[in-house]
């Protein structure tokens, strides 16, 4: 189903500039943007992905990663086909890289906004989570289906790459209650050629949206030989505490897939360096991913156990009313 888009505007020869990310895409007639789902038609852009999930599940909220949204709760979770990136890591690569430029026409059926709502409440979820590909390619379906969600008395999760325009941002924000935004590296290098993007304007949106109010988490796949450096990783975690110190970090390990499936998985020692870098610059919160350690949150003042979690399910949630039980700190988040 195809829906005219949002955030263009018109050129002189049936040209359009997109400006829903930060590639600002100036389509000719009858091609494609970057990502491949929204298509100049006669100098109207149009996307080709609304209502057209390729994948829809139930996950428990602490997968998206996000620890300190509602832990122990449902989000139902939807993407469409496409993204903005072309990162050679990816592991979501079968669905994230499909497109109609490139003529993959595999979705799983038509489903409206409404649709999306009452399922949601159907299967007792919180909160409705764009994720597994890039919500802001899929934006006006999200942006659609979020302001059912909201009068409904849904939450409404992204989990994106950030590299959204402001005016996407702010477009979005009334209805959306946590993000967790990828910042995978701190080097112009790395984006540019690994992700075929830019780190500027991640940057950008994460300081927007902590301004907006915005829940946030913040996750970086550590990848061996590329942005796994103790100075790089240093970078990042001071760059995090300047946006908020209460802003969690997920450290995450690295499996090989699509194009990197020839190098190695990242060492758990990595992690754990990771971890104290990321404490050492301030951080309250920093998580270990893709490991069965580490997963717990403590009061960052008396160190008190908060909540327990065995993998990505909470086991035990020690908060009340989101304060640390024995010192009375409030503890950074949304928990109620």
């Amino acid at each position: 189903m195809q829906k005219e888009a949002m955030l263009y505007e018109k050129l002189e020869k049936k040209r359009v500039h997109c400006y829903l990310c930060n590639h600002n895409c100036k389509i000719p007639d009858k091609e494609f943007g970057i990502c491949g789902v929204r298509q100049n038609q006669s100098g109207n852009l149009y996307t080709l992905v609304y209502a057209q999930p390729i994948a829809t599940a139930v996950d428990p909220i602490e997968k998206k990663p996000l620890y300190h949204f509602l832990p122990g709760s449902t989000s139902y979770s939807i993407a469409t086909k496409g993204c903005n990136f072309k990162c050679g890591f990816c592991q979501n690569w079968q669905i994230s890289q499909a497109n109609f430029k490139n003529k993959s026409e595999a979705v799983n059926g038509r489903m409206l906004p409404g649709e999306i709502v009452k399922e949601a409440k159907r299967l007792r979820c919180r909160s409705i989570s764009y994720t597994y590909t890039e919500p802001t390619i899929f934006f006006e379906y999200a942006y659609d289906s979020s302001k059912i969600a909201l009068d409904s008395k849904l939450y409404n999760v992204f989990v994106t790459n950030g590299f959204m325009t402001a005016q996407a941002v702010l477009k979005i924000s009334p209805y959306l209650a946590a993000a967790n935004v990828d910042l995978k590296s701190f080097s112009e290098d790395f984006y540019k050629n690994v992700c075929r993007a830019r780190l500027a304007p991640v940057l950008e949106s994460i300081s927007l949206m902590k301004k907006l109010k915005i829940w946030i988490e913040i996750t970086t796949l550590v990848i061996p030989g590329l942005n796994d450096s103790d100075d790089e990783l240093k970078k990042i975690a001071e760059f995090i505490a300047s946006v908020g110190r209460d802003i969690p970090w997920h450290i995450s390990r690295f499996h090989p897939d699509f194009k990197f499936s020839e190098r190695v998985p990242t060492p758990i020692e990595t992690l754990r360096k990771a971890k104290e870098i990321g404490e050492a610059a301030g951080l309250r919160y920093c998580y270990p991913g893709n490991v069965f350690e580490g997963n717990n949150t403590y009061c960052y003042n008396c160190k008190a156990t908060l909540i327990e979690r065995s993998g990505l399910v909470t086991t035990k949630l020690l908060l009340k009313d989101g304060l640390c039980p024995k010192c009375n700190t409030a503890i950074d988040g949304i928990f109620t």
